[in-house]
């Protein structure tokens, strides 16, 4: 069973602000808000700690191809 995530843990848990996540969302940089209700968003717990993790991956994999050089 998934979990939610309102807007104040998402940030707490990325570090990332609100605007720069809504920026990100935008662009599809960040996973998607579901609607719970007409005033109330929140984000799949799950799909936060996965794009968190393809960040670190990502500067894992740049730091491996910049010690080559």
């Amino acid at each position: 069973m998934p979990n939610f995530l309102r807007l104040d843990a998402v940030k707490k848990l990325t570090g990332l602000g609100r605007s720069t996540i809504y920026e990100l969302m935008e662009i599809g940089g960040f996973p998607q808000r579901i609607q719970l209700s007409k005033r109330c968003v929140a984000w799949v717990e799950e799909e936060i700690k996965i794009w968190m993790e393809e960040r670190i991956a990502r500067r894992d994999a740049y730091a491996q191809t910049t010690k080559r050089s």
